[in-house]
């Protein structure tokens, strides 16, 4: 089975900037693009295979038909015929709002599916970029809804500068913002989820303040307060480097000026390559070729056992 490569969803927002379409190399016009949802299995917002033999089939058939051969026989004894990770591009031209998400365990409780947990990775920001992560000081509940009444919420988040290549985890229930001038890629369990705490007393076209989320917000907090909510690692030319490990995904950073073969003769998952930038060719042990830039994004399926990277290339590569 070949590599496929997907169409995005592009998204605007009330929050979106300009930098998302250029990024992608994509010719057309959509102004305050926030999002591209590059892949996803996320009901109402299927990616659709862009090219080849499945041109047209939504990700979640390509699952369905292919089952274990795509996704891995453990995966597709745990997600069946959904695709369990939703990858995107996110630019924020103003504040996006201070939120949480739910676990595993309270999403069923609260009657959803699944719960969300995500990771960022940061692509060319504007200089003064900044994002909350995560409590800087011990706070209780009912402290914790104060704030949100007052506005003063945001006092108590652990702020962080961002610059192209800062990579942050964010656990279900930790607190969190992306703030203006950050562009990013986005890692995170399929699931929709997303409890609004504060919005900055923003109104939407109409007028209205945006709904707040505040009583199952309260229910998903973590208020573990740690040093340090930026994963730390040391960048190496042409081999990957480990960034983020959990129940949910393994994500690794390749950043290559000469060819390099992945083996992945041992795994037993989909594995997602998101360029970041540059270009390279990809071929397959049964000598399929498709070529990744920045910008764009493509699923391995499992059935693959080596892949050859030819080029230039900086990518993220994450599979469960």
């Amino acid at each position: 089975m070949k590599p496929l490569k997907f169409e995005p969803l592009l998204k605007s927002t009330i929050w979106g900037g300009n930098k998302i379409i250029n990024f992608k190399h994509l010719n057309l016009q959509q102004e305050k693009v926030g999002e591209s949802w590059e892949i996803s299995g996320v009901p109402g917002n299927e990616s659709i295979v862009a090219d080849g033999e499945m041109k047209g089939k939504s990700l979640n058939e390509v699952v369905a038909e292919q089952k274990d051969r795509f996704l891995g026989k453990e995966n597709y004894q745990r997600f069946g015929n959904e695709f369990p990770l939703l990858i995107k591009f996110i630019d924020a031209n103003t504040d996006l709002s201070i939120q949480v998400h739910p676990n595993d365990e309270i999403a069923h409780k609260q009657g959803k599916e699944r719960g969300k947990t995500e990771m960022w990775y940061a692509l060319p920001c504007d200089p003064e970029a900044k994002l909350y992560n995560g409590l800087k000081m011990k706070i209780t509940p009912e402290e914790y809804k104060q704030m949100v009444e007052n506005g003063t919420i945001t006092d108590v988040l652990a702020q962080y500068k961002v610059k192209e290549d800062d990579c942050f985890f964010i656990p279900a229930g930790r607190i969190h913002t992306i703030g203006t001038g950050c562009f990013v890629a986005e890692i995170q369990q399929t699931c929709d989820v997303t409890y609004r705490i504060y919005d900055f007393k923003r109104k939407d076209k109409d007028g209205n303040y945006r709904q707040l989320h505040t009583k199952e917000a309260a229910e998903c907090i973590d208020y573990t307060v740690l040093s340090n909510y930026r994963q730390e690692y040391k960048p190496v030319k042409n081999q990957g480097v480990s960034i983020v490990r959990c129940p949910y995904f393994y994500t690794t950073v390749y950043d290559l000026d000469e060819p390099m073969t992945l083996d992945y003769s041992e795994l037993d998952s989909f594995v997602i390559l998101i360029g970041l930038k540059g270009q390279a060719t990809i071929t397959d042990n049964e000598g399929n070729t498709i070529t990744l830039q920045g910008g764009e994004s493509i699923v391995i399926p499992a059935s693959t056992q080596t892949l050859k990277v030819e080029g230039t290339l900086k990518f993220l590569e994450t599979y469960v």
